[in-house]
């Protein structure tokens, strides 16, 4: 399993940003959409408090980063 998750949603440009930077790194990761995957989105919501708010990066289960460049996009407002 990839040591980062990438919480986010294909309609949030962050998301995208995040995505596209962890894969110039070539940084190994796996990426849920919250607004599709039912079970992505109570680990989100259990990870995250309100606002939530996407893209966010997981390592070895914990939230290193939420939003993207001080920006972000809020989920199920």
């Amino acid at each position: 399993m990839a040591e980062i998750e990438l919480f986010g949603t294909a309609s949030c440009p962050y998301t995208e940003e995040a995505r596209e930077s962890l894969e110039w790194k070539r940084v190994d990761f796996v990426e849920y959409d919250v607004e599709r995957d039912a079970e992505a989105r109570r680990r989100f919501e259990r990870l995250v408090e309100a606002p939530r708010m996407v893209p966010v990066l997981v390592k070895d289960g914990r939230v290193i980063q939420v939003g993207w460049q001080g920006r972000g996009c809020v989920v199920g407002a």
